[in-house]
């Protein structure tokens, strides 16, 4: 099901990306009931409409017929938020986020391999961590800046869903805190963005034995927008190979940043070894 849902929805964006004619800084669709192509359970698909619903960020919604799939399209406005992600000395990336329905996909997947607990590093709106939340998981968002995490705050009062919202720097958050026992953490930006040294940074400080029980989730990109020197695995293939991570899954799915590129975000999914 997640791999048909994941197929389904690369390709729906790319023909919402050929008929989109508008003129906002941020655009996503999210279909509006289950279908075949999209076998999404509608009280989760409710909910995601009631997360763009509650968000400030987004502006004007309107319904739309895209590749035979009624869909509510939803434009947004980040720029006042992407100025004060940056204003942050250890902020590693500007708050760019994720598809809504994407951020969905990836903590179904984290659930399908068993990981009960979501930690959304570097989390911007936090997204993933309330699509954590909806699917039974123990759902934290970790995030530096102040605007966003009251932004957060925000909507988990609207939604009346808490997915624990913590201001803090990912590097120098003590996780023993949180009693975690098979976490999943998002690692929230690109390698060539700064992510290596917020990823570096999380996954020297996790105790060894919870090491043994946790997933590390990487966003990877294969634009030729970004210069890296490592091309393997989206921009990871280096720091996987040096922290022996070995790759469980990997997928891709629409994010805001990739909405005019032909290869989407690379969703990476890894365990250590």
């Amino acid at each position: 099901m997640i791999d048909v849902i994941s197929i389904n929805l690369v390709k729906l964006k790319q023909k919402f990306k050929q008929s989109y004619s508008g003129s906002s800084h941020i655009q996503e669709a999210i279909p509006l009931a289950k279908s075949e192509s999209f076998p999404i359970d509608q009280n989760d698909l409710d909910a995601l409409h009631m997360f763009a619903a509650k968000n400030p960020i987004y502006y004007n919604s309107y319904e739309q017929k895209i590749d035979e799939i009624d869909c509510m399209v939803y434009e947004g406005d980040i720029n006042k938020y992407w100025l004060n992600s940056i204003n942050h000395g250890a902020s590693y990336q500007p708050f760019s986020p994720t598809w809504i329905l994407s951020a969905y996909i990836i903590t179904l997947i984290a659930k399908k391999l068993n990981y009960s607990e979501v930690i959304d590093v570097g989390s911007g709106d936090g997204r993933i961590a309330y699509c954590g939340k909806i699917l039974g998981f123990g759902s934290y968002a970790i995030e530096i800046d102040e605007t966003l995490v009251d932004l957060q705050k925000s909507i988990c009062q609207s939604s009346a869903t808490d997915f624990n919202p913590i201001c803090a720097d990912a590097i120098k958050f003590d996780y023993a805190n949180l009693n975690l026992h098979t976490p999943a953490f998002f690692i929230g930006g690109l390698a060539q963005m700064g992510g290596d040294v917020l990823a570096s940074g999380i996954i020297k400080n996790l105790e060894s034995k919870l090491k043994q029980n946790t997933c590390i989730v990487f966003a990877g990109s294969y634009s030729e927008k970004y210069s890296f020197g490592d091309t393997s695995e989206g921009g990871w293939g280096k720091l996987i190979g040096n922290n022996n991570l070995k790759i469980m899954k990997s997928v891709f799915l629409p994010t805001v940043w990739s909405f005019n590129q032909t290869v989407d975000t690379s969703y990476i999914f890894t365990k250590f070894v």
